[in-house]
């Protein structure tokens, strides 16, 4: 935050019109004309409570501690009650240990004279729980903070932001509203957040929330929220805001299913991973489309053609029909050697046991069983009747019943019936069944599906696959249905042993020193639990990550143009209550499968339980950076406005023309110079420049200084190029540079060429 010595200094050159409004606009109202020694005393008490509350959070942090430690030697309750307490209280001293940082940040004053702190959580007087010392931001009375303007002040007179560090406040500047002469909301705190360097991952914007960020993290919506907003808007920590926000408000309902955040790539998971849990939300699982089937390996790439008929809701036909090829009818009949006599499946056995499979609504592996036990039957049948012909008839129920049970059991362990059961209906798990359907020009021919899914390596999976697979996990079914019997007998041994020890635990306080026999009791009860209750001690984001079959209570989906229609397929069968938060921006599609509507993704799942909201204002993007990426977006989406920056940063952006000899000095030339800098910086180009990143692996990430190599080559590379380019482009928060060997693309303006090489002495 810009403190208050330095907002009365005089602005520097360079600054942005709102910035030397700011500056202006504290220095007028910074602390509301009060005199030094007043503002000094004033400073003196809010330290005072501040460090009041700090004594508090330790209060509550030591208490909640003791709980826990009491409850994990406790014994009331049965084993799953004591369970979960534990747990509970865990959260609870996790949420506490994150409030350290920016536990106060500001404070309301109300036209009465009532005042109200805000910070990080929530803080109650010790001896009156119901009278807050800190309102968590979340809570709706804080919302003034965030939404209160000089023209609408929201029955509030003043709002005073602090600049801390550590437990320390530093100072203060004051708004005072209700002035409407006075403009909009002058917001220090923000432009010295907008201009800080960036760090190694997201920051929260907890304590610099803008109103319209504000309507969207409290927008009470139980369906999908679509959140459309270009470059540096917010979106994504928006959206992280609104998590942290509805575990507040339903964290009961929230907190038993967790929360499933799905990002572009691993580098953006990890850029934006710290800003729930220094929020105190942990109930969270980050993945990439990549990662929705627990265990698979995304090695490989589709040709763009292949990425969109994968997408492609259409198929699903091709799924089905392969999965019905897998259902075959014997050419010849198929001999089955038994003891007695020799059967056989013929084409009319087959396929009236084929229809039965088909008919129980099973799925594949699943429905194998009605299709042996049909097949079974009739063998059995035909044995009986030429074994038995002579001397059996079904008036000698015991000895027919005898003969039949005999040959269910020679089927069972006949090597030859299980090989045609295998032939006429394989068990398969779906990454055996894709890669045999890819490897399989006949199969795909047979299934209907277009040549451009075949490959030689039918097992090198692609994101493309990732929806396919799931798809497949309930067309073809478990592979080892017999295990499921077996877990549910586990599961149940496990419940009656939690039972023993429940029980043997709670009368343990009525043994004395001499009940020997009871203590062997309790001693066998603990070593029965020890045997079969095999309890998951994992947190539930480890649960769920590895459980493709778990269901989340929201799902938050960032860079949602990228996704296709089978991948919103996949998360609308992991959120059935179809809570959504959706975060993208249309113009940055990349993916020929992506979303050229909200509309057409959504209303298929969710008919009239979706609204949308857009967000307007350019946060993270300098206005000379700006002006540069919107001659881009003009060129390939001339009908999206770009988003409005909110600050100018003094200094241009540069270009330079290089030959194929100096490129690789340049760009080692510009990591040197930027290596000596405060802040963080990439270098981003095409596929094959050797020192750069794609700009698809930047995606929602942000950068100080930016270098963009052969932006020629990025336009020319695929349908989507235009979108690559604006994307790195819109990437730098303070400097952008670009080198180029041939002439630049006539949609990038706006760049000042230099000729002389790049050095700390230009201005990056």
């Amino acid at each position: 935050m810009v403190d208050v010595g330095v907002a009365r200094e005089r602005p520097r050159e360079g600054m942005s019109v709102l910035e030397n409004h700011v500056t202006s606009s504290v220095q007028r109202k910074g602390n509301g004309h009060m005199p030094t020694q007043g503002y000094e005393e004033e400073l003196r008490s809010e330290r005072d409570y501040v460090a009041g509350l700090y004594t508090r959070l330790d209060a509550e942090r030591a208490r909640a501690k003791d709980q826990y430690s009491a409850a994990l030697r406790g014994r009331d309750g049965t084993a799953m009650e004591r369970e979960d307490q534990v747990r509970a209280l865990g959260k609870a001293v996790q949420r506490l240990e994150v409030a350290d940082n920016g536990l106060c940040f500001g404070r309301l004053d109300t036209l009465s004279g009532e005042r109200s702190y805000i910070g990080r959580i929530g803080l109650y007087d010790e001896q009156n729980e119901f009278e807050p010392l800190l309102l968590d931001w979340r809570a709706p009375a804080a919302r003034p903070f965030y939404v209160a303007t000089a023209a609408n002040p929201e029955n509030m007179r003043r709002r005073r932001q602090f600049h801390t560090r550590g437990r320390q406040v530093l100072d203060f500047t004051d708004e005072v509203l209700g002035r409407p002469d006075d403009g909009e909301r002058g917001d220090a705190a923000l432009l010295a957040a907008v201009n800080a360097p960036r760090g190694e991952g997201m920051r929260d914007i907890v304590a610099t929330i803008q109103a319209e960020q504000d309507e969207i993290i409290r927008l009470e919506h139980p369906g999908v929220l679509v959140i459309e907003g270009g470059p540096g808007t917010g979106k994504t920590v928006v959206a992280l805001h609104r998590v942290a926000y509805l575990l507040y408000t339903q964290r009961e309902r929230m907190e038993r299913q967790g929360v499933l955040v799905v990002g572009p790539n691993p580098a953006f998971l990890n850029h934006i991973a710290h800003v729930l849990p220094s929020l105190g939300e942990t109930n969270v699982v980050f993945t990439t489309a990549g990662e929705l089937v627990p265990g698979l390996r995304v090695t490989a790439e589709d040709t763009p053609r292949a990425a969109r008929l994968k997408g492609s809701l259409k198929i699903l036909e091709v799924l089905a029909a392969a999965v019905a090829d897998l259902q075959r009818l014997p050419e010849e009949p198929v001999l089955i050697e038994l003891a007695d006599v020799t059967v056989r499946i013929d084409a009319a056995t087959a396929e009236w046991a084929r229809e039965e499979a088909r008919g129980s609504g099973r799925p594949h592996n699943e429905a194998r069983e009605v299709f042996r036990e049909i097949i079974t039957y009739v063998l059995t049948e035909r044995a009986i009747a030429r074994i038995g012909k002579d001397w059996l008839t079904r008036d000698d129920r015991e000895a027919w019943e005898q003969l039949r049970e005999d040959l269910v059991d020679e089927l069972a362990e006949h090597a030859g019936f299980a090989a045609a059961l295998d032939e006429l209906w394989p068990i398969m798990t779906p990454e055996e069944f894709l890669a045999q359907l890819y490897s399989s020009p006949e199969r795909l021919r047979a299934a209907g599906a277009d040549e451009a899914l075949g490959r030689a390596d039918g097992d090198a999976w692609t994101v493309s696959d990732v929806p396919l697979l799931d798809e497949l996990i309930d067309l073809l079914g478990r592979d080892k249905p017999v295990d499921q019997s077996a877990e549910r007998e586990r599961r149940a041994e496990a419940e009656y042993a939690a039972g023993v020890l429940d029980v043997m635990v709670s009368r343990e306080d009525m043994m004395d020193d001499e009940d020997h026999l009871f203590a062997q009791d309790l001693l066998y009860a603990e070593d029965l639990a020890e045997r079969f209750l095999e309890r998951d001690t994992r947190d539930l984001a480890e649960r769920a990550a590895a459980d493709r079959d778990w269901t989340y209570r929201h799902v938050v989906v960032d860079e949602a143009q990228e996704l296709s229609e089978m991948d919103w397929r996949v998360l609308m069968r992991r959120c059935p209550g179809k809570s959504f938060t959706v975060v993208g921006d249309l113009a940055q599609r990349r993916s020929v499968a992506g979303a050229t509507s909200w509309e057409t993704m959504m209303a298929p799942y969710v008919p009239g339980r979706w609204v949308y909201r857009s967000l307007t204002v350019n946060y993270r993007t300098p206005a000379e950076i700006m002006s540069v990426a919107a001659g881009v977006l003009a060129e390939f989406a001339p009908d999206v406005a770009p988003p409005e920056s909110v600050r100018a940063c003094g200094v241009q952006p540069w270009s330079r023309r290089v030959t194929a000899g100096e490129l690789p000095a340049a760009i080692e030339e510009f990591v040197r110079d930027e290596a000596g800098r405060e802040g963080t910086s990439i270098v981003i180009g095409p596929p094959g420049v050797p020192g750069t990143v794609p700009a698809s692996a930047t995606k929602g990430l942000e950068f100080d200084a930016v270098l963009v190599v052969e932006p020629q080559q990025i336009l020319a590379d695929g349908p989507r190029g235009a979108a690559e380019l604006y994307v790195a482009l819109t990437r730098a928060t303070q400097r952008l540079g670009v080198l180029h060997q041939g002439p630049l693309p006539h949609s990038l303006t706006g760049l000042t060429e230099i000729g002389a090489p790049v050095s700390a002495g230009n201005s990056l």
